[in-house]
């Protein structure tokens, strides 16, 4: 999970931000960006864009406010599954596409790299890299 802790509330005008399937095209080419050796890990990982974290999965995650959560993975990690193992649903990260876009507002910078600097963590976290790893590959070019 990749936590914001800003000030609460939403940002500037949202007429002027990415909708849903923007944002989606945005985290696409994020994707495509980020160093192939951590991009082959998720091959079979769907991304989905919803505006906000819903109750249930704050609930879940012991959090309160859902403009804090940037992204999420759902599933199963590499270090955890089994030859024996029936997956249960398909592994997926969900971008929060407003709190992104907050975080980006106060940031600054490409809106592309907020976007796979939230993927990169949410890839790296749940498959055995440590922040330092997730550093290290965030600073590497695209």
């Amino acid at each position: 999970m990749t936590i914001f802790d800003p000030a609460s509330g939403p940002g500037s005008d949202p007429g002027s931000r990415p909708d849903p399937e923007a944002f989606l095209r945005i985290a696409e080419r994020a994707l495509e960006g980020i160093p192939p050796e951590l991009r082959r890990h998720v091959a079979e990982v769907g991304i989905v864009v919803e505006d906000l974290a819903g109750p249930h999965l704050l609930a879940s995650m012991g959090l309160r406010d859902p403009w804090r959560l940037l992204g999420v993975y759902q599933g199963v990690p590499l270090t955890r599954r089994s030859v024996a193992m029936v997956p249960t649903a398909p592994d997926r990260i969900a971008l929060f596409r407003l709190p992104i876009l907050r975080f980006h507002e106060i940031r600054g910078g490409a809106l592309e790299d907020v976007v796979r600097h939230v993927l990169i963590h949410e890839i790296g976290h749940h498959f055995g890299f440590s922040d330092d790893d997730m550093a290290a590959i965030d600073r590497q070019p695209d």
